[in-house]
């Protein structure tokens, strides 16, 4: 008997998101890392077919061929790199410093283990001193409206210049998405900033920092939950807000919160979520290994989106 809190609608990658990534006058070249698995590689197929991606494949190579041929691929036409084991990621960032990739994507392959070659500054896709972050990309079954919740996957603990960074990573996807003034909420226990709760004092902090940096947004913190997704809640609470129930983005204060709320919503409530890592020179797409093909379609067109 399946577990009662999961739930049997199973996502789909919202029209709204590839719409706009089709508009791009060129499909981005993709660098799908270990791509030798049927998930990874019938999710590029797709975001090809769609016109969203121009997949190169790497890694193992006699593993990709066999894994085409499984799910009834002909990748004859691509570009195939063989680059086994570890050293796939390492490729693909030399691929992207040179220019030959416009977005690099996990494949199958420790979320460790891709990151750790490409965010070292030796790896040449971060600027010294910027900090990467990650985003989900969330919509709910038969909506089109994204949550952007981050960092759900990249910072483990993050301090509050790198939740700054976040924000601002987040409010830059926002209006590539078309949402000019977006509204987000930092997410902590409670709206009242309390001295012994940390996070709800650098809630405060980061909300108070975003009045001037981020001009264009509208950030309110501390904010808990129900805040942030309800209205009825925040007046139930007495609590003015421009925010509740209109969230655009939520910045959670570290990866545990983060994580344990993007498979909820995942596993949950059938969601569909696009990742993908901003601050370096390249998007990299960052799902879960357990995702399915329309997350990764979904992550493809964020990329697209997203790509110089």
């Amino acid at each position: 008997m399946p577990y009662p809190f999961l739930s049997p609608i199973a996502p789909q990658a919202p029209a709204a998101l590839l719409a706009r990534a089709r508009a791009r006058a060129r499909a981005p070249r993709v660098a799908l890392v270990n791509a030798g698995a049927p998930h990874p590689l019938q999710g590029i197929r797709e975001a090809a077919d769609q016109g969203l991606a121009e997949p190169v494949l790497l890694g193992d190579r006699a593993k990709i061929l066999a894994t085409a041929e499984e799910i009834g691929w002909d990748i004859s036409g691509l570009r195939l790199i063989d680059a086994p084991h570890e050293s796939a990621a390492p490729e693909a960032a030399r691929l992207a410093g040179l220019g030959e990739v416009d977005a690099v994507m996990k494949g199958q392959i420790h979320t460790s283990t891709f990151l750790k070659a490409l965010l070292p500054s030796a790896a040449g896709l971060r600027e010294p001193g910027t900090r990467a972050g990650h985003v989900f990309h969330i919509t709910a079954p038969g909506s089109d409206r994204p949550l952007l919740l981050t960092d759900a996957a990249l910072n483990v603990d993050p301090d509050v210049a790198t939740r700054q960074a976040c924000l601002a990573q987040a409010v830059a996807l926002a209006q590539r998405l078309g949402v000019a003034h977006p509204k987000a909420g930092i997410l902590a226990p409670t709206e009242d900033p309390i001295p012994s709760v940390p996070n709800t004092m650098e809630a405060r902090a980061i909300a108070d920092w975003a009045r001037e940096a981020l001009p264009d947004a509208i950030v309110e913190g501390p904010l808990a939950l129900d805040l942030i997704f309800s209205e009825a809640a925040a007046s139930a609470k007495g609590v003015t807000s421009r925010i509740a129930g209109d969230a655009d983005i939520m910045v959670v204060p570290n990866i545990t919160s983060g994580n344990a709320l993007f498979k909820l919503m995942v596993l949950g409530m059938g969601c569909c979520a696009a990742g993908i890592v901003l601050g370096l020179k390249v998007p990299v797409l960052l799902t879960s290994r357990a995702q399915t093909a329309p997350a990764r379609l979904a992550s493809a067109a964020l990329g697209a989106i997203m790509a110089p």
